[in-house]
Formats: structure tokens, sequence, C-alpha cells
């Protein structure tokens, strides 16, 4: 990775390059896939939010589905791409996507080993209940993954308006 420290990134920052994301397909038989930031989100404006953990009350009730909803209208705004982070493994991720119906509006990414979400400075030790897992953020990235705007969870537990789908897709209808 290009950013190896745990600094908070900003508006403004640069992706770290080289890091990489596991996702789980859906071929006969199923494979892993490994996928490196410019992969995914080279060439096109994203928006990658991410969770505390697959199957938790608010990232299952209200911020995943707030991005599903709004997939189309997002994209109507410019997110090319929407792409679901969290710390979890490919395996909890698809089947994760699958309950949640997220079908092909958004990736579903496991940062399997939490280095993405260090590399950014978002990495959380959440205790003995979750372990180290990523805060909770949403992110407009450029074409040339160039954060445009990074949204940070208020410290309230159980909070996510301030990353939800509405929030960004207000972002994107005003830049």
């Amino acid at each position: 990775l290009d950013c190896l420290s745990n600094a908070k990134m900003l508006t403004g920052d640069l992706l770290p390059k080289g890091a990489s994301f596991m996702m789980r397909t859906d071929t006969c038989p199923p494979t892993m896939e490994t996928l490196t930031t410019e992969q995914l989100f080279g060439g096109k404006r994203s928006v990658i939010f991410a969770v505390p953990g697959a199957f938790t009350p608010t990232c299952s009730e209200k911020h995943l589905p707030s991005f599903v909803t709004l997939r189309e209208e997002l994209r109507a705004a410019g997110a090319e791409v929407v792409a679901c982070v969290s710390v979890n493994d490919p395996f909890v991720m698809r089947e994760w996507g699958l309950a949640q119906k997220v079908e092909d509006k958004v990736l579903m990414l496991a940062d399997g080993d939490g280095s993405f979400s260090e590399a950014i400075g978002e990495l959380v030790d959440k205790g003995a209940a979750m372990g180290k897992r990523c805060n909770r953020y949403a992110m407009v990235v450029d074409k040339d993954l160039k954060i445009e705007i990074m949204l940070k969870e208020a410290p309230v537990s159980g909070s996510y308006g301030e990353t939800s789908a509405e929030s960004v897709l207000k972002f994107l209808k005003g830049a």
C-alpha cells in the first residue's frame, strides 16, 4: 500500500493505491475475487460507505438499506459505483448482501484483515464482542481516487444519518 499510516483520510486525499478487497462471486463454482482500489474505483466516480459489522442492527435496518433504496438516484446524480465495506470475511459479506436483497445495486466488499480501514485511519477496536472493525463512514471518490467528501458517524451508538445514502445524495446533487 502507498499509505500504511493510520492517518485519517480527509477531503482531497487520495485513496491508498494497492489496497485490496475480497468478494465471493456467484459463479459456479463460487470463487474468491481480490480487487484493488484501482480496479474497483479507478476511472469511475464512486461512493464507498463502511459499516462496523454485517448483520448488526443499525447496519442492517438502516445504513445498507438506504443505499439499496436510493441506488438509482445515486446513479442519476453521478455515482457509477456504490460499495459497502466492512471488516468481515467475503462469505459473510455475500450472505449479508443476499439477505438484504442487494443484488447488483451495491458491491459488498470484505476488508477481511482490516488493512484498508487501517490505511485510511478508520480501524477501531470495538472490544471483546466485535474486535477490530471499521468506523462508520461514507465517502465520494472521483475518477482519480481523490476523496471529494468524507462523512463520519456522530459519536452516538446507532447513529448513521451523517453517513446515509440521503446525505451522500445531497452532496452529489449539490456538487
